[in-house]
């Protein structure tokens, strides 16, 4: 136990994962925000250029495009995986079998591959031959609604957003349902003798006691879908024009297709400084609320 005392020793264990999180994000963020200044094709000497690459980022008019494209798929992503996750997490609450199969069936997903989820949706959408969800539609008598779904650009930037969303609902399901069945039963059993619903219950009681897994996971969704980048970039590359294009995915264009790594490099940190930004503002947030409650 005296190991547990010892300084030293906490900081042997903490050094190598420490050094490995400064290598794999610091560092590149650190070239990022260099770069972003300078003007450099991959291959020559790199021009230092000061804030031109940012000026031109913020007057391209494709760079806008991506930046409200990403709110849209932000939106629709988030909606999905906590909503969604939270409506089966509290479902499995009430479930007394065939739980772990459910919760298994649902987690799937999360552990696909990012190119088999990119094909299953591919196929899903598929216009020649038909899809699965345009077979749906003809079924129903609503062959009208049958498209291209991944064509249309009216359509697209949904459709791309979809299977990100799709993808990692199970992960916030189990996030939720660890932190739902960890609440304790007496405070419901009490709650329930009070003559309290279970629609007050679950409102009034359990989602409030779970506010910080709720902040947690707002995080992790928000950030991880404001840098979202492979299903979409694998089912359209942006297209149709740019009616699908993101911000990763048009930083990925600029710095390896184009070879404007300062550009691209540009966009890069203004992705990281949004991140952070939307982290600062759910932390403000839920502080404030909980300041707000404490008050009360």
């Amino acid at each position: 136990m005296e190991i547990l005392k010892d300084k030293k020793a906490y900081m042997m264990f903490l050094l190598p994962g420490l050094l490995f999180y400064v290598l794999s994000v610091f560092y590149p963020i650190e070239e990022s925000l260099r770069l972003s200044f300078m003007s450099w094709n991959g291959i020559g000497d790199a021009k230092f250029v000061g804030f031109q690459n940012y000026i031109e980022m913020l007057s391209d008019g494709i760079f806008w495009s991506s930046f409200f494209n990403n709110i849209i798929y932000v939106v629709i992503v988030v909606l999905m995986q906590l909503l969604i996750g939270l409506l089966v997490a509290v479902l499995l609450t009430y479930m007394t079998r065939g739980v772990n199969i459910f919760r298994t069936l649902y987690y799937i997903p999360c552990i696909i591959t990012t190119v088999a989820v990119s094909q299953l949706f591919r196929s899903i959408y598929s216009n020649e031959p038909v899809g699965l969800l345009n077979l749906f539609f003809n079924a129903i008598g609503f062959g009208s609604v049958s498209l291209p779904w991944l064509a249309d650009v009216k359509t697209v930037l949904a459709a791309v957003s979809v299977p990100e969303g799709w993808r990692f609902i199970g992960l916030y399901m189990v996030i939720f349902y660890s932190a739902l069945i960890s609440i304790d039963p007496e405070l419901s059993e009490a709650a329930i003798v009070d003559g309290a619903s279970k629609w007050v219950l679950l409102w009034k009681i359990k989602i409030p006691m779970i506010r910080p897994v709720w902040e947690l996971a707002l995080i992790m969704c928000l950030t991880g879908a404001l840098r979202g980048f492979d299903i979409p970039y694998l089912l359209t590359n942006g297209g149709p024009g740019n009616a699908s294009e993101l911000l990763s995915t048009y930083m990925y264009k600029k710095a390896f297709s184009s070879m404007q790594y300062g550009y691209g490099s540009s966009i890069a940190v203004f992705i990281v400084i949004e991140s952070l930004l939307a982290v600062w503002v759910i932390k403000y947030i839920f502080a404030k609320s909980n300041t707000a409650k404490g008050g009360d």
